[in-house]
């Protein structure tokens, strides 16, 4: 598997994907983690320390700061995985210290949700 690694760090967790983009300033209790867009796959299923695998995010910036939310208050993802880097992501994940990688499609389409990984970002991989 390739990576390219955006926000360095380590990570355990299982993994809970999503085909559909999110958006976090909409979609996402900043205190519970909890989805509560009711037209999202994902709907109230928690992002608290799995690893969050998705498309890419969508919205407005200020879902970085939903993110970094998140983490203040015990409810953020273990890391997250993606296929495209939008900027609401990213900066969320820089600001809350939340390993945050890159994948090709083909790496996207062979991680199956519900398996258990370890990501570790400085060996380059996920296990």
């Amino acid at each position: 598997m390739t990576l390219k690694i955006i926000v360095k760090g380590k990570a355990k967790g299982k993994i809970m994907k999503s085909n559909n983009p999110i958006n976090f300033l909409g979609a996402v209790d900043k205190k519970t983690g909890i989805i509560r867009d009711n037209k999202h796959d994902m709907f109230q299923k928690s992002v608290k320390d799995v690893i969050l695998v998705f498309p890419h995010g969508i919205g407005s910036s200020v879902g970085a700061y939903t993110i970094y939310s998140l983490k203040s208050n015990g409810s953020a993802p273990a890391a997250m995985i993606c296929t495209k880097a939008d900027l609401s992501v990213v900066s969320g994940c820089a600001l809350a210290n939340i390993p945050f990688i890159l994948v090709s499609q083909d790496d996207y389409d062979s991680l199956t949700d519900g398996d258990e990984v370890t990501i570790d970002t400085e060996a380059e991989k996920i296990l």
